[in-house]
């Protein structure tokens, strides 16, 4: 698993990436709100889903916190419009092709499936305060339970 080298309190990086429809989206058209910027392997997978509909389950209470929320994979435009229709994810999903993002976040890297050694997108999560700082990474992500962990935080730092 990479080590990432950014840190809580750094600035997060910048990117612009096209979302399931292809229209370019940056960071900085969500400052002055929290953001919640996760990484997953592989749309339409079983836990990529799992995370993915557990974020979309109580997507009311991130807008209520004014939380704009990317997930990232390096899947194509096209993969991210089926996974965002079969499941109605509200949320915006951006296409890292070029490995350019997950390079810059430090997710990209060796990762190990029944014996096997690959590259691949790790699970991981940024939340990203509304000043454009990094304020808590989440390493090592379960699916099932990180949309309550996150809001959880975010009802912790925002207090």
């Amino acid at each position: 698993m990479p080590k990432t080298k950014l840190k809580v309190g750094d600035s997060a990086p910048q990117f612009s990436l096209p979302d399931q429809d292809g229209h370019i989206h940056d960071l900085n058209e969500a400052k002055g709100s929290w953001i919640l910027l996760y990484f997953y392997p592989k749309d339409l997978t079983p836990g990529c889903t799992v995370e993915a509909c557990g974020i979309r389950d109580v997507y009311a209470d991130f807008r209520k916190m004014k939380t704009v929320i990317f997930g990232i994979s390096t899947d194509k435009v096209a993969s991210h419009r089926k996974f965002a229709d079969k499941h109605t994810l509200p949320f915006t999903l951006l296409a890292d092709e070029e490995k350019k993002v997950v390079a810059a976040y430090g997710v990209w890297g060796k990762k190990k499936f029944m014996g096997r050694e690959y590259m691949g997108t790790n699970r991981w999560s940024f939340l990203i305060g509304p000043d454009g700082r990094i304020r808590k990474i989440y390493e090592a992500v379960k699916p099932a339970l990180h949309a309550q962990e996150v809001l959880n935080d975010l009802r912790a730092l925002s207090a």
